[in-house]
């Protein structure tokens, strides 16, 4: 397991750094743009990109790729939402999500406004359609930037530190445990897990302000 691991990691590792920063940013950047962030695992390639992180430089580097890449993301969709979301909707790919997700998106924004812009972050589907749900409704730029940034940074930092201290972990471990690389995929399946509790937890918390519209203002929100 150890040997089969390593390789792995030094594989990843052996791709130049900068090209590793810039294409998590990238691939988060996908993965949070409209729709394409129902086809693009983002997640899985900052996990990834952040097992090959060597110095703290290297971190803070990936850290800021991955938030701009994510608040660019979510720009995109923002501003796509707001001059050509009816299109989008009814576009044949927007057909292909199905009406209820985006009536599920049209009401969670317009009930929450900013909250579900921060929530959504870490929903999945409605991830990719608030932003646009956001544009096309009464909400400003700067509000949803002021709810998306602090979403994007939380995101962030928990993918890229555990990707970053569960392969630091495991180097440090390789030549003394033969066991090493069981614990280093038993923490990532552990954090991805918890991940998957957490989005299941927040969906359930949140699925009433889905069901019905609101007061039909993005700027106000429904307790």
């Amino acid at each position: 397991m150890n040997e089969v691991l390593t390789w792995l990691l030094d594989l990843v590792q052996s791709v130049d750094p900068v090209l590793r920063t810039i294409l998590a940013g990238v691939g988060i950047l996908l993965e949070t743009s409209v729709l394409v962030g129902l086809i693009v695992p983002g997640d899985s390639i900052v996990i990834v990109a952040s097992t090959a992180i060597g110095s703290i430089v290297e971190y803070v580097a990936m850290l800021v790729a991955v938030v701009l890449g994510a608040l660019g993301g979510e720009s995109i969709g923002f501003m796509l939402g707001r001059y050509f979301g009816p299109r989008i909707r009814a576009s044949r790919l927007g057909r292909r999500i199905g009406e209820k997700q985006w009536v599920r998106a049209e009401n969670y924004t317009d009930r929450r406004a900013g909250v579900a812009v921060f929530i959504s972050r870490f929903l999945p589907v409605l991830h990719s359609l608030v932003p646009l749900t956001a544009g096309m409704s009464s909400m400003r730029y700067r509000t949803f930037m002021a709810w998306t940034v602090p979403a994007c940074l939380l995101w962030a930092a928990g993918y890229v530190t555990v990707g970053w201290l569960a392969a630091g972990s495991y180097r440090e471990l390789a030549d003394q445990l033969h066991y090493a690389g069981y614990i280093f995929v038993a923490v990532i399946v552990a954090f991805l897990l918890l991940v998957v509790l957490a989005k299941y937890l927040l969906g359930r918390a949140e699925a009433r302000y889905m069901q019905r519209a609101g007061d039909g203002n993005a700027t106000t929100i429904d307790d």
